[in-house]
């Protein structure tokens, strides 16, 4: 049996809410929350209220807020984690058959940045052709933190990557000796290889760690501070280059670590 159609009007809109501050929520994005008939937000499996869904209960009534189990670590069971997202889309899908014609799913960050959106998106899309896709931008946790730590993320002519660190270390270990700046996600679970990396490469010293922006348990501190090798897994972790002086890097590249 065919899948209903999407009526012209029924819109998905993945909204970035940030890292965790409330205040960090654009008004576009709580504007778009309001006017949703339903607000979508992910938990994970068996776990209660999360980031997201915390920062969006600042400005919607609880009644409109529905939680989607996601299994958001899983790596290697993907009938388990496929499963999630079919159950998900299909909450969607159901929302816009009893008549929804707005419905927001609210991501921490960004919703195009290593976002469960984008699965949600997908499956939706599946089960209701036709149905528009749209995303409002949010604050990511390298912004937040860097503003927090005031951390400059780079300059001029500086190149800026950023690795989720969910497989080995060995494009961290390249990242660190051929980009100016990198930026490491989800590296709580194994802090200290990173660590280990960052001090073999020369670039623990200028490295900052973050966890839990925005909330009471806040963490910023040095990395070379840190005394432990475990971390909340969506740490955060700047390596930025050392800058040096105004305008500096306007017209060179990164100088050579061996010289002088």
């Amino acid at each position: 049996m065919d899948e209903p159609a999407a009526t012209a009007d029924e819109v998905l809109v993945g909204v970035g809410v940030g890292p965790g501050d409330p205040e960090l929520l654009t008004v576009k994005g709580v504007r778009t929350l309001q006017r949703a008939d339903l607000v979508l937000v992910p938990t994970m499996d068996g776990a209660g209220r999360g980031r997201a869904e915390q920062t969006v209960l600042e400005y919607v009534p609880e009644e409109r807020v529905r939680r989607l189990s996601f299994a958001l670590n899983e790596r290697r069971d993907t009938a388990r984690r496929e499963g999630s997202w079919d159950a998900a889309g299909a909450i969607a899908a159901e929302a816009f058959a009893a008549g929804a014609r707005l419905v927001a799913f609210a991501t921490i960050g960004d919703p195009n940045v290593y976002s469960t959106f984008t699965y949600l998106a997908h499956t939706v899309r599946g089960l209701r052709p036709g149905v528009r896709i749209e995303t409002v931008p949010g604050i990511t946790a390298m912004q937040d933190l860097a503003a927090r730590s005031g951390t400059v993320l780079c300059e001029g002519t500086e190149s800026l990557v950023l690795l989720p660190l969910t497989g080995d270390l060995t494009e961290l270990r390249s990242a660190a000796g051929s980009f100016d700046n990198v930026v490491i996600y989800k590296s709580g679970h194994r802090l200290g290889a990173v660590l280990d990396v960052l001090r073999e490469t020369g670039r623990l010293d200028t490295a900052v760690y973050g966890a839990a922006l925005g909330l009471p348990e806040q963490e910023i501190r040095p990395a070379a501070e840190l005394d432990s090798d475990q971390a909340p897994y969506l740490a955060t972790i700047l390596v930025p280059q050392v800058k040096a002086g105004r305008g500096a890097r306007l017209l060179r590249g990164r100088p050579d670590p061996t010289a002088g």
